[in-house]
């Protein structure tokens, strides 16, 4: 007859622990059953549910791994498991997983506190929890700081609907956010990204950035707001602040170009994307020669915005080809998907505007950045507290995971 042991291991972390521990219960031809290590500030939790032998041979392996950890100056703990027990946590294991992150500049226990409520209310276990972001410095958080920390749940959601609006509600309320995705295959494997270009990527709509300059800001830049919001017909509104540049001059738009803010994260998270293999796009309802200066600077695979007519050295008020709206924007992700081969789920799609919906919602994973409250609403994520790399961390992107990939680039 077979007991089940679960041990649990803690204190200073040193090399050899694990080995060590194992080696004990390799020797006597142990089934390890289930493993989990942890390392918090130099503190070691290793946990082991083990299978062994019952009576005194049992007794004999405990011995020698009690006289290990005192010879190591760690703490151990043996519990006996039963049967039903086993039985219980093995029926577990084939429950929905789920995964919930938490963004912010601070993270503190009140923000872990109130999400880990609504987790448990809703009958979710966390089976995991880890800090995405780097090492917090002493004295004070940076205007530019990140924090971030996963959780990897389990269990049955009848609802997710409601159990993403609670998260989405506390979100808003702590000035946080709170991100809930299925933890799935397609999470892991995604493989395309596409950007909206103005107020997502840039910190600017350029179409405004053109009407200062012509004289006509105030007009369009009050057409733009109202288009983004979704109180304006997006095409329409598009042709009224188009006619309002007739005249400008083309020298203008390198000036303009050269000028551009780029969002905070925005070559972080591209650089990044790029050595994990994935493409790139920006869907505009820009301007071509932007999204292109973009393209060169940022190392971006596909742009598609509208192309300004110029006739003269003149702006005409008009485009040239199919202006690229809401709808527009959706065909073209299907389209850059299908030529690379890649499954819709597979595909992140980042804007900030009404018209960045319709791509949002045919994505794996749809993001509103820094976004408009209607577009906050209807995308599956929202990201308001940080800059554009905090999409790394919805990826299970770790801060140490980018920093380590920096410096294998930079010494190869």
């Amino acid at each position: 007859m077979n007991e089940i042991i679960m041990i649990n291991i803690a204190g200073d972390d040193r090399p050899g622990v694990t080995s060590s521990i194992t080696g004990i219960l390799a020797d006597h031809d142990v089934t390890v059953l289930d493993i989990g290590q942890a390392v918090i500030h130099d503190t070691l939790s290793l946990g082991l549910l083990v299978e062994m032998p019952a009576g005194s041979e049992a007794a004999n392996i405990l011995k020698d791994i009690l006289f290990r950890c005192h010879e190591m100056g760690l703490q151990v703990r043996f519990l006996p498991v039963s049967d039903e027990s086993y039985g219980v946590w093995v029926s577990g294991q084939g429950k929905q997983r789920h995964i919930v992150t938490l963004l912010a500049r601070k993270i503190s226990a009140r923000h872990i506190a109130r999400v880990t409520e609504i987790v448990s209310r809703y009958g979710l276990n966390i089976d995991r929890i880890d800090r995405l972001s780097g090492r917090v410095p002493l004295g004070g958080v940076e205007e530019k700081s990140k924090a971030s920390v996963e959780l990897s749940v389990r269990g049955y959601l009848e609802d997710a609907t409601d159990f993403r609006r609670e998260l989405l509600h506390l979100a808003s309320e702590m000035d946080i956010d709170i991100a809930y995705q299925e933890d799935s295959m397609y999470r892991r494997t995604r493989r395309l990204v596409a950007f909206d270009m103005d107020s997502t990527l840039i910190e600017a709509e350029v179409i405004d950035e053109l009407a200062h300059a012509a004289g006509v800001g105030e007009q369009v830049a009050a057409i733009t707001e109202q288009a983004m919001r979704g109180e304006l017909d997006f095409t329409e509104s598009f042709a009224a602040r188009l006619k309002l540049l007739k005249g400008l001059d083309e020298s203008v738009l390198a000036d303009i170009a050269e000028q551009l803010p780029i969002t905070e994260g925005a070559e972080r998270l591209v650089s990044t994307l790029k050595k994990l293999g994935y493409k790139t796009a920006i869907l505009s309802g820009g301007f071509n020669y932007f999204g292109e200066y973009l393209q060169r600077r940022l190392g971006i695979d596909y742009v598609y915005a509208n192309e300004l007519e110029i006739v003269d050295g003149k702006v005409t008020g008009e485009v040239q080809g199919v202006v690229v709206d809401g709808q527009r924007k959706a065909e073209l992700l299907r389209e850059i998907a299908r030529r690379e081969g890649i499954d819709l789920e597979q595909v992140i799609a980042v804007g900030d505007g009404a018209n960045d919906l319709p791509m949002l919602s045919i994505a794996g994973l749809g993001i509103a950045f820094r976004a408009k409250p209607i577009v906050r609403a209807n995308a599956k994520q929202s990201i308001s507290t940080l800059g554009l790399d905090g999409i790394l961390y919805l990826l299970g992107i770790s801060d140490r995971l980018t920093v380590a990939a920096q410096l294998k680039a930079a010494n190869s």
